[in-house]
This record gives C-alpha cells, sequence and structure tokens, in this order.
C-alpha cells in the first residue's frame, strides 16, 4: 500500500486490548481491478461474546473518568487521525474505491466528530427542579447508557464508525464496532489510532467476519443496552426486532431516496453544481445523494443543457489518481441494479441523455448517467439506486411537488432550489424527511442532528442530540424532612 506509517496497518481484530486473527479469514480486494489486498478475520459468535464481556468489564472504570479526561483521550485520537489522513484514506481509496481526495475530506470529516463530543462530554448537564413540596428535592442527572454495539455500512468506513463511537465514548459507554466486509481495514486502522490515543482496554472492540452471528450475539445479549446501525431499512427492522425483547435504546439510519427540486426561480447554474457534488460523490452511493431530481417544466431544458455539460466533464477512474472524480461501484451487484433501473426507465418512455452503459475499465464501472423523461412510477423514483444514475423528472406546481417527493416510504433527506424565501419555507416545511438541504447539496455536518423519519429509521448522529442517543435519564427525589 506504500503507506508512510507502516503501523497504521491492521488486518486483524481488537478484543480487550489485543489484536487477534482467527481459523477462518476472508478476502478484503480492491473494487477498482479486484486485486487481493490482505485476508481479514471470519469471527463469530464465541468472539462476539468476548467483545462484549470486556466491553462490560470496562464499563465500570471508564464511566467513573471524568469528562474532561474522557475528552482529552478523545481529542488525541483526533489529533492521530488528522496526522495520518494521507494513510488512512489511500486505506480507504484502495478497499472501498472512491477518489483519493474524497477519501481524504471522509477522513477529516470523521475526525471532526471526536472533537465535537471531546468538547460537548465536557457538557452533560442535569438539573434541579423546584419541587410543589417544599420537603422534596429533585435531581436529574444523566448516566451512560451502557454497553454499545455499532454495525457500520462500507459507503463510509471512516465517518459511520466515528460518529457513533465518538458520542458513545463521550458518553462514558463502551462499544463493539462491526465494521463491513467490504472495507474492514479503515475501521481497524481507526481504531488502532484510538488504542494509541490512550483508549483503555475493553471501551472499543472491533470485530469482522459472519454478520448474522455477530449480530444475533448482539442483539440477544442482554449486557448490549444500546444498538446504533446505518444500512438498508430491511436489516434495520431485523435489527430493531431482534432487540425488542431486551428493549435497547436503538439508533437506524436506514434507506433514503432524496428528492432535488429545482423551481422555476432558481439558479441553475448554483443547482447543477451542487447536484453534481450530491449526485455524483461516491458514485451516487450516499444514503442522502440526490435519487430523484424534479425540474420545474419551464427550466426543465434549460437546467438539462447546463447539467449535461457538467456530468460529460467528469472523469471516471481510479481513485488512486489525482483527476479522478468518480472511481468503481463496490461490486457487480451495484452495477447491476443500476442497469435494472436504467432498463425499466427506457421501456416506460425515458431516454438517455449520457452515459447508460458499463465502462471498459471492468464490471465495477459505470459511466455517469443521466435520464430525460422520467416519470414517478419508474423504478428510478420508487428505489434507491445508490449509482451514478441521475433522473430528470418535470413538475408544474409547487403542490405537485411536493406530493410527488413525499410519494415514497423513505424520509431521509431532501434538496430544495429556489430564491424565493416563501417558496423555501412552503416546500421545505411540508416535506417529510429529517433533512433539507435549501441552495446546497452537502448537509452532512458533526454539529448538526442527522437523521430520517419513515423508513428511513430513528434516532439522530452528530449535534448535541448525538450525545444524549447515550445517555440515560435519571430522577432522584430527596426528602429533606
Amino acid at each position: 500500500m506504500m503507506l508512510e506509517t507502516l503501523s497504521i496497518f491492521k488486518n486483524k481484530c481488537l478484543i480487550n486490548g489485543q489484536w487477534l486473527s482467527h481459523a477462518s479469514l476472508v478476502d478484503v480486494t480492491n473494487p477498482a481491478d479486484g486485486s487481493l489486498l490482505t485476508h481479514v478475520p471470519f469471527m463469530g459468535a464465541a468472539e462476539t461474546t468476548l467483545a462484549i464481556d470486556a466491553a462490560q468489564q470496562a464499563l465500570g472504570s471508564w464511566k467513573l473518568l471524568s469528562s474532561a479526561t474522557r475528552a482529552d483521550i478523545l481529542l488525541k485520537w483526533h489529533d492521530l487521525i488528522v496526522k495520518n489522513v494521507h494513510d488512512l484514506a489511500k486505506i480507504m481509496t484502495l478497499e472501498q474505491g472512491k477518489p483519493l481526495h474524497e477519501a481524504q475530506g471522509e477522513v477529516l470529516y470523521a475526525a471532526s466528530y471526536i472533537k465535537w463530543y471531546a468538547e460537548e462530554a465536557r457538557r452533560v448537564y442535569g438539573d434541579i427542579i423546584p419541587s410543589d413540596d417544599a420537603t422534596k428535592k429533585i435531581h436529574v442527572s444523566k448516566e451512560p447508557v451502557g454497553v454499545c454495539v455499532a454495525i457500520t455500512p462500507w459507503n463510509f468506513p471512516a465517518a459511520m464508525i466515528t460518529r457513533k463511537v465518538a458520542p458513545a465514548l463521550a458518553a462514558g459507554c463502551t462499544i463493539i464496532v462491526k465494521p463491513a466486509l467490504e472495507t474492514p481495514l479503515t475501521a481497524f486502522a481507526l481504531i488502532g489510532l484510538a488504542q494509541d490515543a490512550g483508549v483503555p482496554n475493553g471501551v472499543i472492540n472491533v470485530l469482522s467476519g459472519d454478520a448474522r452471528k455477530i449480530g444475533v450475539q448482539m442483539t440477544a445479549s442482554p449486557l448490549v443496552r444500546k444498538l446504533s446501525f446505518t444500512g438498508s431499512t430491511a436489516v434495520g427492522a431485523q435489527l430493531m426486532a431482534a432487540c425488542a425483547p431486551s428493549i435497547k435504546k436503538l439508533s437506524l439510519e436506514l434507506g433514503g431516496n432524496a428528492p432535488f427540486i429545482i423551481c422555476e426561480d432558481a439558479d441553475l447554474q448554483l443547482a447543477a453544481t451542487e447536484l453534481i457534488k450530491s449526485k455524483f460523490r461516491n458514485a451516487g452511493q450516499t444514503c442522502v445523494c440526490a435519487n430523484r431530481i424534479y425540474v420545474h417544466q419551464n427550466v426543465y431544458d434549460t437546467f438539462a443543457q447546463i447539467f449535461l455539460e457538467k456530468v460529460a466533464q467528469l472523469k471516471v477512474g481510479n481513485g488512486l489518481e489525482p483527476s479522478t472524480d468518480i472511481g468503481p461501484l463496490i461490486d457487480e451487484k451495484a452495477t447491476r441494479k443500476v442497469i435494472e433501473h436504467i432498463n425499466d426507465a427506457l421501456s416506460k418512455g425515458a431516454s438517455i441523455a449520457i452515459g447508460g452503459e458499463v465502462l471498459e475499465l471492468g464490471e465495477n464501472w459505470f459511466a455517469p448517467t443521466v435520464l430525460l423523461n422520467v416519470t414517478q412510477n419508474m423504478l428510478c423514483t420508487k428505489e434507491e439506486t445508490f449509482g451514478p444514475l441521475a433522473p430528470l423528472i418535470p413538475f408544474s406546481t409547487i403542490a405537485d411537488v411536493i406530493a410527488m417527493a413525499n410519494d415514497t416510504q423513505f424520509g431521509l433527506a431532501a434538496y430544495l432550489f429556489s430564491e424565493n424565501h416563501r417558496t423555501i419555507e412552503r416546500i421545505s416545511s411540508q416535506l417529510e424527511v429529517g433533512m433539507v438541504g435549501v441552495n446546497t447539496g452537502i448537509i452532512s455536518t458533526a454539529v448538526a442532528p442527522f437523521g430520517g423519519i419513515k423508513t428511513s429509521g430513528m434516532g439522530r448522529e452528530g449535534g448535541r442530540i448525538g450525545l444524549d442517543e447515550y445517555l440515560e435519564t435519571k430522577y432522584v427525589c430527596y426528602d429533606m424532612r
């Protein structure tokens, strides 16, 4: 991998401070060319139990540390990540495929969660509440929920870890991380740096392996009091059901189907530029990327021309090449879904304006594609494509576009472009989503709550609210007589 610091690379799992291998191994490959990067442990129920026990044993001493001490350790972790940004980004690009500049941006974004929650750790406030009974004193405090587990996806292998782990550690919880098998090396490297920063043994554990066996053990264990998952709605529903008997706290960030609304009075150049960022970042493999692009019929043709000119300039290539804008899809299955959505749209009257084909680079490489004359009954508007496909859908009235935007089971993110503040207020207030970007295609930040409604999930990550997800409220009533 030609890393600057060789020790940052790890291909073993961390349990109670020990880096462990396993008799069963699984390949980690580069989606750009299919080459083998390394092997990682394929662990199961027994190792998950060991990690949960280690986290439970470490919980007592970790939560008793002062918030200032935990904050100092988190800040050291942040600094080590920033110092090693280039190596972390290279590892991510090799195992995930995204362009190196995007990977570097994600690493710094991931680090920002650690810094934010290091600062928030000092602000876990309680309340003294005036009582109606003069003989009583009411004291409300916040306490760590306990042992947590985090199941993270392959599309953002750094940020999806830190925005779960950082608030958990800041709150005084311990945690076990189960990264996606496609991208475990970023997780191992990040958590190795946490160990270097002084996080005690057992406070963070990381397992790669059998998703079903690990998940069953995590959800069944009475020691685990909180589960955070980012992934598909179908898997999120299964985890939610499995957690029900033990009534665990849940944070679920699930599927999306984000509408991107361009009103008649929008700045079309700005909208096209921001749509490029939203739609084609990480080859369209983001849960909040624009999936349905609604363009007012009076500016539809003009916007399409502007947008197509920008799409034509995008360079698809190996993420390690500095000029690359779009890397490969994660695997052939992802490519097949894009093709399925395109073929369905074409059969129902849509047309390809640009792209639409698998590239000669290989089966994971798909050209950035724009479809015209798309309608509401096509698969690409009903399902999350998770690829570099931009369907343009005309609309005539604000009422119509609000109805079309809300015509989905999902409610994660939406985007709105207009220069009229009344239009902005009317549409944004009626969109059934957890987050709205107004005249911007990038909305994620450590300081704001990230999450959705409907089948896009529950709970929030980021911001002050993200810390509350790892805390329980305790009320103590004192008799002062």
